[in-house]
């Protein structure tokens, strides 16, 4: 569905009031911020940090770094800018991530052991790739260039927030603990505030459109738009917290298999699963809760610390089996979406640092009448649909303004490492 993400890029300058300088101007602009942002995330590592790969669905963060630029050089500049020059002949299949009928590449497995390029070299191709985006962009570009170069700041805003979940991941398993930033203020009180029980909003279900609008920018696997049927549900206010997953602990919720789909409990039994990723009793009296810390970004944090905020790092089958324990479910993503997109939408107006992804009911599938994207870039999304399940929402390490109602993120239902969490559902009675 390219094509309509093109012709929406396309009609939205055709129409604008605005010349298109102005708007090839805001895209330069948004270009230039979006790759800062990139940079400015890696201030306080150091190299060695970039070289870490701690997870197999982690990448070391110079990779990051490398790729984002790659997917320019790749889709955009050696299409539209006819006297390119690739920075280094080996980069295009280096770091090419798994885009099979563009190039070979290495295993992702390997990505760890690129000692060479150093940093340097790909801050230099990073710099190397901005200025002849620049220079394309000065010289009257076709639309199909700026849809690219639009799509290339929404791939790079994925892969800032992959920055931050694999930097937690790597600085877990440092035995040194790490800290990445340190904790802002609100975050070294005691606890926070409470935030009041579980409400349930009633929403009315019936035939619902579903998918992107149309306007601005969206990925292909948000279309088409589509309509779908649903009975009534409700949908809790608020994420489910800390203290509340620790109840389902308490109650020996690992340790019940009746409350567990069957992979699911395989999984917890294979990984000798017992908390969520990140929840830590070392040193502490296991059998305790409110002794164990709890692992951040900003380092270690005491359960109390956390214990009102909202759960994090839980798969699927941990975020199912805690709705079937408390007697709800999870919302498919179409409950989710209509409810969102509803005046008495209960997650629009959240605090941004509380947000997680939203596990949903629903498998990552095609929607409709869906088509991939032309050429290489038809792997980006399609080629995932299957064995993965669809969250939705955001993070709190999303950048600000990335989502949208109709957005479609997907992780295999074991993932835990991503800022993932938990809003419950339940049909009206």
């Amino acid at each position: 569905m390219y094509q309509g993400r093109r012709t929406a890029i396309a009609s939205a300058i055709d129409t604008a009031t605005a010349p298109q300088t102005v708007l090839v101007d805001s895209l330069r602009d948004r270009f230039r911020a979006t790759r800062r942002r990139t940079l400015n995330l890696t201030a306080p590592l150091t190299p060695e940090d970039m070289m870490v790969q701690s997870c197999p669905e982690a990448s070391p963060v110079k990779w990051h770094l490398a790729h984002t630029a790659w997917f320019f050089e790749s889709f955009i500049l050696r299409e539209f800018s006819p006297d390119y020059k690739a920075f280094n002949p080996d980069f295009v299949w280096l770091f090419n991530s798994y885009y099979q009928t563009f190039a070979a590449f290495p295993e992702k497995r390997l990505r760890s052991s690129f000692s060479r390029p150093g940093i340097h070299e790909i801050l230099n191709f990073r710099a190397y790739v901005d200025e002849h985006i620049h220079r394309l962009l000065e010289n009257n570009p076709p639309d199909e260039a700026l849809a690219r170069i639009e799509l290339g700041l929404h791939h790079e805003e994925q892969h800032q927030e992959l920055i931050l979940t694999d930097i937690l991941h790597a600085f877990f398993t440092n035995p040194l603990r790490p800290v990445y930033l340190p904790a802002p203020p609100e975050l070294t009180q005691s606890a926070q505030t409470y935030p009041g029980p579980v409400r349930f909003i009633t929403q009315p279900g019936g035939l619902r459109e579903i998918g992107h609008t149309g306007q601005g920018f969206c990925f292909d696997n948000e279309l088409p738009r589509h309509r779908v049927w649903l009975e009534p549900y409700s949908l809790a206010n608020r994420l489910v917290t800390y203290a509340e997953f620790a109840e389902f602990i308490a109650d020996g919720g690992y340790r019940r298999p009746e409350l567990w789909l069957s992979d699911g409990w395989n999984a917890v039994q294979e990984n000798k699963w017992r908390a969520p990723l990140y929840w830590d009793a070392s040193g502490n009296d296991a059998s305790v809760i409110p002794e164990w810390g709890v692992f951040t970004l900003h380092g270690a944090m005491s359960f109390d610390q956390v214990a009102n905020s909202p759960v994090s790092h839980i798969s699927f089958y941990e975020a199912d089996a805690y709705a079937r324990w408390a007697g709800h479910r999870l919302p498919t993503e179409f409950e989710w979406e209509a409810a969102t997109e509803s005046s008495t939408s209960p997650v629009q107006n959240e605090d941004s640092t509380k947000h997680r992804w939203e596990w949903t009911a629903s498998a990552y599938l095609p929607y409709p009448g869906f088509n991939p994207l032309p050429g290489s870039l038809g792997e980006y999304n399609g080629k995932f649909m299957s064995g993965q399940m669809v969250l939705r929402g955001g993070s709190c390490c999303t950048p600000p303004g990335h989502t949208r109602f109709s957005y479609r993120n997907f992780f295999a239902p074991a993932t835990r490492w991503q800022f993932s969490g938990i809003r419950v559902a339940g049909r009206c009675e």
